[in-house]
């Protein structure tokens, strides 16, 4: 069995950040070692061996930010690569009784990056949470929230029908205002998921959400998650077996290229083993 994830740096600090603001500093030893571990874009990635440099990196941010040794905008893209880890980690490797969890702390590392911005504080403490979501400047922050915050509900039906659903609107259409380029097209491709999933009553429209899925892979062709949500979560559900089986094509197509799989390693290989389990649930296999 895997470890579960254990954070030392949320319980720490979030308390201190919530004031609002983060003073200035420079990256500790931590940070840089946690950086290269991090890295899979150096040399031949190796899934498996890549599991235990995704926890050593998330405990070495964790210590950094526990210790006090970032500040600044450090403190808050730390805070912003830890949250994007925890994800990570849940997605590619944790069995499923072990992800809740992480995405928790994912959330609570996402909000700590939001709230190193005093402006966001201040519009959180006037106005709520979702109006600070709204006015969030930092895309990777606000876009790793509602990833976050958005696994986090299907664990809180509760939650997510007392408004945390519409935060998690709120967080992707802030994301594509800021930076629709960003990770391979993800506000897009998030709002996308968010709307051809989530019933209506709760902010879901799968009316409006091909639209964001054609603008993901138009921004960037070459992560092929953009065309298996695609498939997945609006070809499928509709019933459109041909749409479906394109796109699978496309996936499978481009993620075949080495060029590609190199570009965003850890997403392209979850992505291509999913387009090749989606093939066979059409009533036709796609061929």
């Amino acid at each position: 069995m895997r470890q579960t994830v254990v954070g030392i740096a949320t319980v720490i600090t979030l308390a201190g950040v919530a004031a609002g603001g983060c003073g200035a500093g420079t990256l500790p030893d931590q940070v840089v070692s946690a950086d290269a571990l991090y890295d899979r874009w150096q040399g031949e990635f190796d899934f498996a061996a890549y599991e235990p440099q995704l926890r050593g990196a998330i405990a070495l941010w964790e210590e950094a930010l526990a210790l006090g040794l970032v500040e600044g905008e450090e403190e808050a893209q730390v805070w912003i690569r830890l949250s994007r880890a925890y994800f990570e980690l849940a997605e590619a490797y944790l069995p499923a009784v072990a992800r809740r969890e992480a995405y928790a702390k994912g959330e609570a590392a996402a909000l700590a990056a939001l709230r190193c911005d005093p402006v966001f504080v201040q519009v959180e403490r006037t106005q709520g949470l979702r109006a600070a979501l709204g006015a969030a400047q930092e895309v990777g922050a606000v876009f790793w929230y509602g990833n976050n915050l958005g696994r986090v509900l299907s664990y809180d039906y509760l939650r997510a029908a007392l408004g945390g659903t519409r935060d998690v609107l709120a967080a992707f259409t802030r994301a594509v205002a800021l930076d629709e380029g960003y990770w391979g097209g993800g506000p897009h491709r998030a709002l996308a998921n968010f709307l051809a999933q989530t019933p209506g009553f709760l902010g879901g429209d799968p009316a409006r959400a091909g639209a964001h899925f054609a603008r993901a892979a138009e921004l960037d062709p070459t992560f092929v998650q953009n065309y298996v949500d695609w498939a997945d979560y609006l070809a499928r559900p509709r019933g459109e077996w041909d749409a479906l089986c394109a796109l699978l094509r496309t996936a499978l197509d481009v993620g075949a290229e080495p060029a590609v799989g190199a570009r965003w390693p850890l997403y392209n290989r979850l992505a291509l083993i999913r387009a090749q389990t989606l093939r066979g649930k059409a009533p036709d296999p796609c061929p």
